[in-house]
């Protein structure tokens, strides 16, 4: 079911770095959020490895307390708001319009300003670094170390709010782009269930944005205004309570767990199939379990307030409700063991970081629904068995998710295979690495070391397993560091991939590699919910190219870079000075009535 890419009349975007800018194609924005990116992933990279030199041995002296406490709440926030996220956000804006079949997504001037909103926020979070000092408080920010008394600086953690909160806007902005085009503009024949598992998981996505966003906006807004404005919604000696800012950013923060794995349970299912030669098994059974763990990840999280002083109706809610998300969770599980069962199984390094995916998920999920029982919860909460419970979930699982997505369609996106042998060489690296890193952490937590101490006594029992576990981000780093030798070293290779080279079922796989700036010279017709192989098996040729067809591309724009300056210069004043909030309000005006007296045409 190739379509006779080549044959219309290309509609290419002009050169040089001006079309990168001014860019709404959203294929090009795919690639600048992956950038994007993975700039901010090896920034966090380089974060946690000086927290865990710091930590490797007894009494360290590399960092000192401030710093520290600065470096891992950094590397909290670069690693979820800039990198996992982005990264997932980068693979919807490539691959969402190509597997419904559409031509661009239903906004493509808002996707582009999603981006620059994006890149705003985060070179604002960053930057606080060089500007009196970053966010100290935990990515969590918790009353009262958000206040100004426990801050490094008066504005650390102002840095945080504003920043968040930016980069909040250009989520919400994609997230309500990605579900209209999801919904409204697939394919004649493909319905709700002939989608694939991907799309699926982003469109679930996408509403768990649209629903937790808004409820973090309020609590990040009453921050603001309790350290800016002498309100007093987080300060219990002006009658305020600090744990309603618990109860309202876990009611964001736990979904955002989801929002930060469903991504990679969608590309592990596509990917999963295609070297395994056959069908995914139980396809409706992990679309409901998707819809399923969505909705109760809004009813747990309180399960993160057990040690809070919870009555003990609430404790038994929230208990339950958190045992009962493993159940669908679970569900998932068997349908990717299933799909493996009985397969032509081809291990290519997409498949191994997706198999790794299964069992390192699978542990962080074990070690995590344990804590629903609020006994064991008080007892190993703060701890590292903590910390090493969400790096299985979100390296573990989110991490190789990406990385096995990152293998898979990098023929599509560049036309280009990434080397086999120094990938299998990267997945080992980061595999053990990641193992050596943060199964020692479930030790040192039942041992009692506490999260967030900057320093240890030797004699505690702590000192090897720190030890192996700074070693193991050092390796984690070499592996990486071979995943950027292989990336480079496949771009300067000619484009042999081919447009199928995996024999896949899903529609991206139906154009050329890379594809067209507008995907399919002709939209295809949906007869399966594995539309390539149907089509193989069946004999169906692709539909003709007619003649002399127009295809009408929405133009390049540079208003969204302008709004997203606009933005920024919004939130810099609230750091800063109200003239520089004046001039951001004028700008983001000028650029409402630039947008929408721009020609489209």
């Amino acid at each position: 079911m190739a379509t006779a890419a080549g044959t219309v009349p290309q509609i290419e975007e002009a050169g040089g770095v001006w079309s990168w800018v001014t860019t709404v194609d959203h294929k090009r924005i795919g690639a600048l959020y992956g950038l994007t990116a993975l700039i901010f992933f090896l920034l966090g990279g380089v974060e946690a490895l000086l927290v865990r030199t710091q930590l490797a041995t007894p009494n360290g002296q590399v960092l000192d307390a401030d710093l520290y406490n600065q470096l891992f709440t950094m590397h909290a926030l670069t690693m979820i708001f800039l990198a996992i996220m982005p990264l997932g956000v980068a693979f919807f804006n490539y691959f969402v319009p190509l597997m419904v079949g559409a031509r661009d997504v239903a906004f493509p001037r808002l996707n582009a300003l999603s981006y620059w909103i994006f890149l705003s926020g985060g070179v604002l979070l960053t930057s606080s670094f060089f500007l009196g000092g970053a966010p100290d408080g935990g990515w969590f920010g918790y009353a009262p170390l958000s206040s100004e008394e426990f801050a490094t600086t008066s504005k650390a953690m102002d840095f945080y709010v504003v920043g968040l909160l930016i980069l909040g806007i250009s989520s919400l902005m994609g997230a309500l782009n990605f579900a209209v085009t999801i919904i409204n503009m697939r394919a004649p024949g493909m319905t709700m269930m002939r989608l694939p598992v991907y799309i699926w998981m982003t469109l679930i996505t996408a509403f768990l944005l649209i629903l937790s966003l808004p409820v973090l906006t309020v609590a990040l807004i009453q921050l603001l205004f309790d350290r800016n404005f002498t309100t007093n919604f987080f300060t219990p000696q002006a009658g305020g309570d600090p744990i309603l800012w618990q109860h309202l950013f876990w009611i964001f923060g736990h979904p955002e767990v989801y929002i930060l794995i469903l991504p990679s349970f969608g590309i592990v299912s596509e990917v999963l199939p295609v070297f395994s030669r056959k069908p995914l098994f139980g396809y409706a059974a992990i679309v409901f379990a998707g819809v399923s763990i969505a909705v109760l990840g809004f009813v747990v999280w309180s399960h993160h307030m057990f040690t809070t002083g919870l009555a003990t109706v609430p404790q038994i809610a929230f208990s339950a409700s958190t045992m009962g998300i493993a159940i669908p969770t679970g569900i998932k599980v068997f349908n990717w063991l299933g799909t493996m069962y009985g397969g032509n199984i081809r291990f290519t390094t997409a498949m191994y970081y997706a198999v790794a995916f299964i069992a390192m998920f699978t542990i962080g999920g074990i070690s995590g629904v344990m804590h629903a029982s609020p006994p064991v919860d008080a007892q190993q909460q703060d701890t590292y068995f903590i910390v090493a419970h969400i790096h299985y979930v979100l390296f573990g699982g989110a991490i190789m998710g990406i990385l096995a997505g990152v293998y898979y369609w990098f023929p599509k996106m560049t036309g280009r295979f990434l080397d086999e042998g120094l990938g299998k060489l990267n997945f080992w690296l980061v595999f053990i690495g990641m193992n050596l890193t943060f199964f020692p952490m479930h030790f040192l937590g039942i041992a009692g070391m506490p999260r967030r101490i900057y320093t240890y006594d030797s004699g505690l029992g702590w000192d090897t397993w720190n030890l192996v576990a700074t070693i193991g981000s050092y390796t984690i780093a070499l592996g990486m560091l071979v995943f950027l030798v292989a990336f480079f070293r496949a771009m300067r290779q000619e484009k042999t991939a081919g447009d199928n080279p995996w024999d896949a079922a899903t529609l991206e796989w139906a154009t050329s590699s890379p594809p067209p700036e507008h995907d399919f010279d002709v939209v295809p017709v949906v007869r399966d919910r594995d539309p390539l192989w149907y089509d193989r098996d069946h004999n169906i040729e692709p539909p003709e190219v007619p003649e002399h067809q127009h295809i009408h591309m929405p133009p390049p724009s540079y208003i969204p870079v302008v709004l997203a300056l606009g933005v920024l210069l919004l939130g810099v004043g609230v750091l800063s000075h109200l003239a520089v909030t004046a001039l951001g309000v004028v700008v983001i005006l000028y650029s409402i009535w630039a947008w929408a007296l721009e020609p489209t045409d």
